[in-house]
């Protein structure tokens, strides 16, 4: 199989923090609130990610595996940014644009990844299957989201406090009181900022 090449520039790598396969999406922009970064700059970039998700299909044999088009790349963008706000409605308690949530809904009504047995040397394994994989990639990544907004889940989703950051995430932790996307990422950004800060108040 022939693999897509990681892109050098850190930016462009895919965060998978949010805990949640519709959220990781959404995080394919980043830095929404300030000089925004597309990490779907391309149809090969948007297969990188099904592949780096876990969501690519697996059943077909290799040869046939499907791989993304420039309208596939346009069907995910529309969607993504279909996403992006109606959780951030949902998180912020405000109706979402009807729009969009005909948009998430038909993309959600499409076949989504089935889930196979496989026999390997080990044992019986989990892949999916698809007929047509890009489609069935946005209907999983569409219903995780319908689940998501319409579940008792939705007020743990959170956006990272750092203002350069627009990541999305589950909040899971037990005190739910999770503040950075990441502290590998924008937590120890925060503590360094604080250190310094608080060095400068001193001297």
């Amino acid at each position: 199989m022939t693999r897509t090449p990681v892109p050098d520039d850190a930016l462009l790598a895919f965060p998978f923090i949010g805990g949640r396969p519709c959220l990781d999406f959404v995080a394919t922009l980043g830095k929404r609130h300030s000089v925004a970064v597309e990490r779907l700059p391309d149809a090969a970039s948007f297969d990188r990610w099904i592949a780096e998700s876990g969501l690519r299909p697996e059943a077909r044999p290799r040869a046939e595996e499907p791989t993304t088009s420039k309208e596939d790349l346009a069907e995910a963008r529309v969607l993504r940014e279909a996403l992006y706000r109606l959780l951030t409605a949902a998180m912020h308690g405000r109706a979402p644009d009807p729009a969009d949530v005909a948009e998430v809904n038909a993309a959600a009504a499409r076949p989504d990844l089935a889930p196979q047995l496989a026999c390997t040397d080990a044992g019986l394994t989990v892949c999916r299957a698809a007929n047509d994989g890009a489609s069935a990639v946005l209907a999983t990544v569409a219903r995780d989201a319908v689940l998501l907004a319409g579940g008792p889940l939705m007020g743990r989703v959170k956006e990272c406090e750092n203002p350069d950051c627009s990541l999305l995430f589950l909040d899971d932790s037990q005190a739910r009181r999770r503040r950075w996307c990441s502290m590998d990422r924008c937590g120890n950004l925060a503590k360094i900022a604080g250190y310094r800060s608080r060095h400068r108040g001193t001297r």
